[in-house]
């Protein structure tokens, strides 16, 4: 499994984003069925640019089949400058727009966006300028209000409830899993920012890969987004957020890799909900 090559990103404020680029292996081109273009992975709230390894995995698939990739940390978060505190949706925006910025520069072809879990926040928003040729969604969080600020589920409920809330407008941030600080001007913007309405409206095309059993963020909400975009919707039957095992993690890398090549959509004609 490669690690890539390692690259400093600057986003639009000045701040230094660790970032891996893959470009599509030697082998690639002398294939007949090597396709043209590049990924952009945007990792989840707590996580970094291996996504708990699943985007190294999912790198080294796309890169073998001729796609360069650019994998990076959102600031404050691995080994990119800023702290947890500072993070906000205005500067993952930032950040997201430097790393699209990057592969386009970098490589030819359609520019794909995959954005998990949080992570998928600053991609749908950013959307809207940077004007990516396709987007992924895997786990997204697409309704901030009921996932964070009225939690529904099980998770939100332990890490947003009442009382975490009026600490953290006390204490200027909350802990997320015991490990992440969120400051108290992200909290703010969870009441600002509406990706459910963003996506919906997207005539970008798109594919959303979500777990069943999603007990962090609404396989529901999602579902009925995409019914009302009519993209494609590629169910995990029994899967916890993050597709909670090896399995199921290579379910989701070998459906994306379908879907970004193209043979997804040979295998699943049309488009709609699955």
């Amino acid at each position: 499994m490669s690690d890539g090559e390692t690259i400093i990103l600057y986003s639009v404020d000045g701040l230094a984003l660790d970032a891996r680029v893959h470009p599509p292996a030697a082998t690639a081109s002398d294939l007949a069925s090597a396709v043209e273009g590049a990924v952009v992975l945007a990792h989840g709230i707590v996580a970094d640019l291996d996504e708990g390894g699943m985007y190294r995995r999912l790198a080294d698939q796309l890169a073998a089949a001729g796609l360069g990739v650019l994998r990076f940390s959102f600031r404050g978060h691995g080994a990119s400058a800023g702290t947890q505190r500072g993070v906000t949706i205005a500067g993952e925006l930032l950040d997201v727009e430097a790393a699209i910025g990057h592969a386009r520069a970098e490589f030819d072809g359609p520019l794909t966006v995959l954005g998990s879990s949080f992570g998928a926040v600053a991609v749908v928003e950013s959307s809207v300028y940077t004007h990516p040729d396709q987007l992924i969604l895997w786990n997204p969080v697409l309704d901030l209000r009921r996932t964070f600020v009225e939690p529904e589920l099980p998770w939100g409920q332990t890490n947003f409830n009442s009382d975490a809330w009026r600490r953290a407008m006390i204490e200027g941030a909350l802990l997320v899993d015991g490990t992440f600080e969120l400051g108290r001007t992200l909290l703010t913007e969870f009441s600002r920012y509406q990706p459910d309405e963003v996506f919906k409206s997207s005539e970008v095309p798109a594919l959303i890969v979500h777990g069943d059993r999603d007990s962090y963020v609404s396989y529901d909400i999602a579902r009925a987004a995409a019914q009302v975009r009519g993209c494609d919707f590629h169910t995990l039957a029994g899967s916890d957020h993050g597709f909670d095992t090896r399995e199921r993690e290579d379910e989701a890398i070998a459906v994306t890799v379908a879907w970004v090549t193209g043979t997804y959509r040979a295998d699943h004609p049309g488009t709609g909900i699955r």
